[in-house]
């Protein structure tokens, strides 16, 4: 029989005169023995001491760190779900806004605390699919140095041209980027537009010469101002300008329309399927919390999403509430960083870290 003794050691106890196996026989199974006996008690401590953990947990605050100053529509997505998630659970929970590098900053220092379910990631596409597909000394990977838990929210980009512009479609831009090629360009203020941008190139044909700027606000004034020829950005800044007659939206990306924008075709309908970037929040853990504590997190968070009141406040937000969680979450991200890889490789493009 096999018992753990007071310092975790494993010892055999055998009964010399059963033992009838040949000599040098019965020592290599002793060895055995012993080998599995050791490794049996090592699983069921481990799986007591992670019940033990997930029954016992929350016990101490959780901490969901942000990557973007409060006020943003990460934060403000967060601080919607955590607040339920505080309500049904009774869990102390702490916002620590680590703004910086695009996100970066935060997930760094999230994986460099304990694995214990105490520290909550609120990741972003820029800092996680987008930021491993293209930094190649990033430190982290999305989905190797995390576990998904819940996608908080998606919506798409919106591709706006001055209201005086030609083109009334996709086509019509395409086409009259063309014919006119040496005055077509694009305001841009992050990887995730550059990049949406540029597989909008890829699948057209189409020329445009990027035009860096500090803010999606500003990408979006500029073609206000007719600076740019059109830009691709996300929709608070891009929806009031196009509501208030400044800017004209031509599609959105993906595959459904925009319920902020629903007379705007999206990606799919006129026939760009493959231009379906979307933005995206959700919640991670640092790779190696135990799995009763990831199960048990995933379906509280999942319930407080799932919250009729969470639910109005982020389509209020113009964000569509939930999607994928888990594996499903990681499959999606998965398949970001490669549409996201794919691009970039196919167009040339350099980002500096």
């Amino acid at each position: 029989m096999a018992l753990p003794n007071a310092d975790g050691w494993c010892r055999i106890f055998t009964h010399p005169e059963r033992d009838r196996t040949p000599r040098g026989l019965g020592r290599k199974m002793t060895k055995v023995r012993i080998i599995f006996a050791c490794a049996l008690t090592a699983l069921l401590a481990v799986a007591a001491t992670s019940h033990a953990q997930a029954q016992d947990y929350p016990n101490k605050p959780i901490h969901f760190i942000v990557g973007f100053a409060a006020g943003g529509g990460n934060d403000l997505f967060a601080r919607l779900v955590v607040q339920k998630f505080q309500q049904n659970t009774g869990a102390t929970t702490v916002i620590d806004n680590k703004a910086g590098a695009g996100g970066r900053i935060a997930a760094d220092y999230a994986l460099k605390q304990p694995a214990d379910g105490y520290t909550v990631l609120v990741g972003a596409t820029g800092q996680m699919s987008i930021a491993t597909a293209i930094f190649l000394n990033l430190g982290y990977h999305a989905t190797k140095s995390f576990i998904p838990l819940n996608m908080i929210a998606s919506f798409p980009l919106v591709l706006v041209v001055p209201v005086d512009h030609p083109a009334k479609n996709v086509k019509d831009l395409v086409a009259w980027a063309k014919a006119n090629p040496e005055k077509s360009n694009y305001g841009t203020s992050s990887p995730a537009f550059t990049i949406a941008t540029e597989l909008l190139k890829l699948k057209t044909g189409m020329p445009a010469q990027a035009i860096p700027y500090k803010s999606s606000n500003e990408s979006n004034l500029s073609v206000v101002g007719g600076q740019t020829t059109f830009t691709i950005s996300d929709g608070p800044p891009a929806i009031p300008l196009v509501k208030g007659g400044k800017t004209r939206a031509l599609a959105v990306t993906g595959a459904e329309r925009s319920p902020e924008l629903p007379e705007v075709p999206s990606m799919a309908e006129i026939g760009y399927p493959d231009v379906n970037t979307q933005l995206w929040s959700g919640f991670f853990v640092p790779a190696g919390t135990p799995a009763p504590v990831v199960a048990k997190l995933t379906a509280e968070l999942g319930r407080a999403l799932a919250d009729s009141g969470v639910q109005d406040g982020l389509k209020k937000m113009a964000v569509k509430p939930g999607g994928p969680t888990g594996d499903a979450f990681k499959r999606f991200i998965d398949a970001d960083i490669k549409t996201f890889a794919d691009v970039v490789a196919a167009a040339k493009l350099k980002f500096e870290q």
